[in-house]
């Protein structure tokens, strides 16, 4: 109803986005300009209280967010946008929880070999009381088998929230691949790519602003934790994609031994 009313043409909502201090979870925070952004230089650098997130000390608790990737919101529409954003001190370093700048730096001296990557990201849906969406809430679905890319009421569950993130990161310019159902009921999995360098790290991190916030729409939780388990050398789910891909380009293209 209210999203449908007209928005002022000098008046663009921006959603400033950033990685808290956990390395995982994401936060965000609006503000108004009255251009719409081309560029992320052309957006200010903003400040929020480090204090609540974990990020700063009561005293001084301010921390700068610095633009520095652009997508369309597909939440407000029109000429809105989600502004990917590090996190960084008074005096421009980067904070513990920001890996974004040394990637960046590592990616720049490898841009003569254009690394390219694509990360499958996997997931589980779960009620907001933390039990798996769609389980029986006194035992538990039928044995593995016809869950991994299943069709059907019985096989999968939360369809709805996987075709709506996957239109959204479309609508917003993640490269978004394809999706698909795993092995287990509830859970799920997107994967991004190919992507050039940074761009890597910038749209998986936005691919998985787009999912929760898409699955808050549905009153639905999604989860990232990695499994209980060793998996063969595969990074863990809720992994950091620039210190993975960081690390790929130093010993790959760089040549650097650990």
């Amino acid at each position: 109803r209210y999203l449908g009313l007209p928005q002022p043409e000098d008046k663009v909502q921006c959603m400033y986005i950033w990685i808290d201090s956990t390395g995982e979870n994401l936060r965000a925070k609006t503000r108004t300009v009255e251009t719409v952004p081309k560029d992320p230089k052309d957006l200010p650098i903003w400040n929020f209280d480090g204090s609540s997130t974990g990020q700063a000390e009561g005293q001084n608790s301010d921390v700068m967010l610095h633009p520095v990737a652009l997508f369309n919101d597909p939440f407000r529409g029109g000429s809105n946008k989600l502004v990917l954003c590090e996190t960084c001190g008074h005096d421009g370093e980067p904070l513990p929880s920001n890996k974004r700048r040394t990637c960046q730096q590592v990616m720049e001296q490898a841009k003569e070999f254009k690394p390219w990557f694509g990360i499958e990201q996997e997931y589980t849906m779960l009620d907001t009381d933390g039990h798996p969406f769609g389980w029986p809430k006194n035992g538990f679905p039928g044995p593995q088998g016809p869950y991994y890319t299943g069709v059907g009421a019985r096989n999968v569950y939360g369809r709805d929230v996987v075709e709506s993130h996957y239109r959204a990161c479309m609508y917003a310019g993640v490269k978004i691949a394809g999706t698909n159902a795993e092995v287990m009921p509830a859970q799920w999995e997107f994967q991004v790519g190919p992507c050039e360098g940074i761009d890597m790290g910038d749209h998986l991190w936005l691919g998985r602003f787009l999912l929760h916030r898409v699955a808050e729409d549905f009153g639905v939780a999604c989860s990232d934790d990695g499994c209980g388990y060793l998996e063969d050398r595969r990074p863990a789910s809720n992994c950091d994609p620039y210190c993975v891909t960081e690390m790929l380009v130093r010993t790959v293209c760089l040549n650097e031994s650990g």
